[in-house]
């Protein structure tokens, strides 16, 4: 069977006046539909750039992204968009909530892009927020917010869903419930989940790490036994 998403010999180069700058130098890996991936490397490895080429919201200089074996047209804004719409879901370190719609709003507004969502008064019940629905961003801590954007991504149903530090700026409570989250959602939708983070102790939740650094993929580990996240020593 093929993957569902193939890197092949991924290049990126940003120009800075007279300087290149190359943030992937040939980058190749597989990914599996349902398998959590978790993406290790230290600030400035490339881990946000692979992940926006592999959502289609930046272009690769070089080389190939296939998606159930057909590759992604680099030169076709209409056909990203689809893609982006279609099967992609993402969670940033930064939440990105609207602030004047209310947490359930947030949630639904998701929904209303996908031709499959799900079902946003069960996945904010889901999240331990029902009874925050009626509230704003602005009325909401950051760990909470954070939930409700991983709700909002989740509502759109995506084939897979990328999310870059989603625990980068909450703490170690408030970072494993948001893990357990991501875990449940790839285990009982069976949905793929690619992660990246540069905290080691997240490795283990994983079914495969790629380790990442300047541009390069160092190695890329199988977890025989990936342990649930509230198991996470942080």
């Amino acid at each position: 069977m093929q993957p569902l998403l193939k890197a092949e010999n991924i290049t990126k180069t940003y120009q800075t006046g007279d300087v290149e700058v190359h943030a992937l130098k040939g980058v190749s890996f597989t990914i599996e539909n349902g398998e959590l991936i978790v993406v290790l490397g230290p600030s400035g490895s490339g881990k946000s750039t692979m992940l926006n080429i592999l959502g289609g919201i930046e272009t690769a200089t070089s080389g190939n992204i296939f998606y159930e074996g057909e590759p992604l047209d680099w030169t076709d804004r209409n056909a990203l968009s689809d893609y982006r719409r279609d099967h992609i879901g993402f969670v940033f370190q930064f939440y990105n909530l609207l602030p004047g719609l209310t947490a359930l709003e947030n949630i639904e507004l998701s929904g209303e892009l996908s031709k499959d969502p799900l079902d946003a008064r069960k996945l904010i019940g889901e999240v331990g927020l029902a009874d925050r629905a009626d509230h704003y961003p602005s009325r909401l801590s950051g760990g909470e917010q954070q939930r409700i954007a991983i709700a909002r991504a989740l509502c759109k149903n995506p084939d897979i869903l990328l999310c870059d530090e989603p625990t980068g700026a909450l703490d170690s409570k408030t970072g494993i419930q948001v893990l357990k989250l991501l875990w449940d959602f790839c285990r009982e939708y069976h949905k793929t989940v690619v992660l990246i983070t540069h905290n080691q102790s997240i490795a283990g939740i994983a079914d495969r790490v790629i380790y990442v650094r300047d541009g390069r993929i160092e190695k890329i580990e199988t977890n025989s036994d990936p342990r649930d996240p509230e198991e996470v020593v942080w």
